[in-house]
């Protein structure tokens, strides 16, 4: 079974620090900022990640998705919210594959329970993303040259052969 993240879009920008610091300043910056982290995620945790941003307060607005990144984005609809979606999502996926969705709201969570899928807070969710982030750089760290001359980086039977190339001119 693929393991499918939902992101209760807003939810997240409103609770993680420095997407708070940036939703001062523009919502559209904390949303690329996010975005950007959950791409990362998505990758390195090896889970689909569906991220749903409320717009039903947007007069005439229709629910658009789009795939950036390989993350789907949805922007709900005029007059059906976000946790609309999210709860329709659980239901439609719970059966196919293992999902968990990422929200602080408390009535949210009990929802998709309800319907199947796991709950993560923004705290719980804010904490895997650095986990994985850090166990990356572990890994990237321990896979790594530590030199980055070429001449470190080959063996000496080579280097003595090309040596004697370079003299021979």
């Amino acid at each position: 079974m693929e393991d499918i993240l939902i992101v209760d879009g807003y939810n997240i920008i409103n609770s993680w620090p420095e997407l708070v610091v940036l939703r001062n300043d523009s919502y559209a910056h904390a949303r690329d900022k996010l975005l950007e982290i959950l791409q990362g995620y998505q990758g390195l945790a090896s889970v689909k990640v569906i991220v749903v941003y409320d717009a039903h307060l947007v007069k005439g607005g229709l629910q658009r998705q789009e795939n950036i990144g390989g993350v789907q984005v949805i922007f709900s609809g005029e007059g059906e919210t976000a946790d609309m979606i999210i709860e329709r999502l659980a239901d439609q996926l719970t059966s196919r594959f293992d999902v968990a969705v990422a929200t602080s709201d408390w009535a949210e969570q009990q929802l998709v329970i309800q319907r199947g899928a796991t709950r993560l807070s923004a705290r719980e969710l804010l904490e895997n993303v650095n986990k994985y982030k850090i166990n990356s750089r572990k890994y990237y760290r321990g896979n790594t040259i530590n030199s980055q001359t070429l001449d470190a980086r080959i063996e000496a039977k080579v280097r003595d052969t090309l040596e004697k190339w370079r003299r021979k001119r």
